[in-house]
């Protein structure tokens, strides 16, 4: 499973960080930051789910008002949103 997160669209709800803790809050810039992400296009971060943390990654993706967070299964389908 691999997440993608949308930096731009974040509003800073942080729901996500309450859900997963691989998002973490940046108070300064208001925002969630995804750890350990690396940055696929402009402001787009994207990482793989440990098989461990995949409700969790749900969870987060679910989570988000502005459907920052996408998860995509091992074969590139979409799962959330």
């Amino acid at each position: 499973m691999r997440v993608e997160y949308d930096y731009d669209t974040c509003i800073g709800m942080f729901q996500c960080v309450a859900e997963w803790d691989a998002f973490e809050r940046d108070e300064d810039a208001g925002k969630a930051v995804l750890a350990d992400s690396k940055e696929q296009e402009e402001n787009v971060f994207v990482r793989e789910v440990p098989d461990d943390a995949e409700l969790d990654a749900k969870f987060a993706a679910r989570s988000c008002p502005v459907d920052a967070i996408t998860l995509y299964d091992d074969d590139g389908e979409q799962l959330i949103p």
